[in-house]
Formats: structure tokens, C-alpha cells, sequence
């Protein structure tokens, strides 16, 4: 397993409203650059888009608060893993949906805390998006 080291701190704070405002600055920063749906290009993938706008549905659908603010800490983390990351990916069939696989991504933060970043790819539309960032919790897998 190879992980990215990110030149990024994670964002401090552990409530939700001191990381909501810096996790979606960055997301309106990259949505103002792009036209239509909010995507980076991902290093891996041969600068394919990943789109990043059903990460916040998936983040909010999380009835757990702190569990909210423990992923959006990773936001610009993942942005920079999936942004220049070469490493490849742990990948499978997603076991609920056939047509889509999943991609997980290792990386550590400048703090060398580990984290995942998970992009799924749906087959049929040639498309990948984040769908979510987590800390590890403490083992390796």
C-alpha cells in the first residue's frame, strides 16, 4: 500500500461551524472555476474529472454531527491526494450496485495522520466522484 503525503495541515477546529467555513471556501474557490458541475482533475486517473458535489450530499445524509466535522477536516487533504496522487488505488466492485466500482486512496496529512479517500466510478457514464474522506482509526488495513 502506497500513501500521498500531503503538504497540507488538515483544518483545525471541532465544531462543526469553525470547519464548515474553511471546507466550503475551498469548494466554492473550485466551483467558481469550473462551468457547470464542480469537479478536480485527478493525477491517477489521467486528469480525469472527479466530481466533487455528491461528497457534500453523502456528508450530509450523516445523521452523526461530529462525524461530519471529522470528515470535512480532510476536505482539502483529499483535494490535494486526488489532485496529485499517482498511487494507485485499493479497488473493487462496489458489492451493493453492480456497474460502479470503488477506488480508496491512502494518504497522511502533514501532521502524518491517515486518512481515506474514496471515489466511486460509475462504469456505464465513464464517471468518478468523491464520495468520501475519513481518518483512520488507528489500524491499517
Amino acid at each position: 500500500m502506497q500513501v500521498y503525503k500531503t503538504k497540507i495541515k488538515k483544518f483545525p477546529g471541532t465544531q462543526f461551524h469553525e470547519v464548515h467555513g474553511p471546507a466550503f471556501g475551498l469548494y466554492t474557490e473550485i466551483k467558481k472555476k469550473t462551468k457547470r458541475r464542480v469537479y478536480v482533475r485527478s493525477a491517477y486517473f489521467n486528469k480525469d474529472k472527479i466530481f466533487l458535489d455528491l461528497f457534500w450530499h453523502h456528508l450530509f445524509e450523516k445523521s452523526n454531527w461530529r462525524d461530519r466535522v471529522r470528515r470535512m477536516k480532510y476536505f482539502a487533504c483529499a483535494i490535494e491526494l486526488i489532485q496529485k496522487s499517482h498511487f494507485e488505488p485499493k479497488t473493487k466492485e462496489n458489492p451493493n450496485k453492480q456497474g460502479e466500482i470503488l477506488h480508496r486512496f491512502y494518504g497522511t496529512t502533514a501532521e502524518n495522520e491517515l486518512f481515506y479517500v474514496q471515489i466511486k466510478e460509475d462504469k456505464k457514464k465513464d464517471q468518478k466522484f468523491l464520495i468520501s474522506v475519513f481518518p483512520s482509526d488507528g489500524g491499517m488495513e
